[in-house]
């Protein structure tokens, strides 16, 4: 049984790959931002994955052309 749990490593290495794909993705500063405000939601699970679009955060907050799919209202 495989869990849905991953380690950092594994994300770190996914996100980079994909990140090599993307040309519109915000600064470092925003993107920590982004990055905090996702670690105080609720709806944040295992520390890596968003509740309502089911991505990991750390690739979704450096997208540029992302917001947070928060139902009530986007939290960045």
């Amino acid at each position: 049984m495989q869990s849905v749990i991953v380690s950092d490593d594994y994300i770190q290495k996914q996100v980079e790959e994909q990140l090599l794909l993307e040309t519109d993705v915000v600064d470092d500063a925003l993107y920590e931002q982004r990055l905090e405000k996702c670690k105080r939601c609720p709806s944040l699970l295992y520390d890596t994955t968003c509740a309502h679009c089911g991505c990991f955060v750390q690739f979704r907050a450096k997208l540029a052309y992302k917001s947070c799919p928060y139902p009530e209202g986007s939290k960045w």
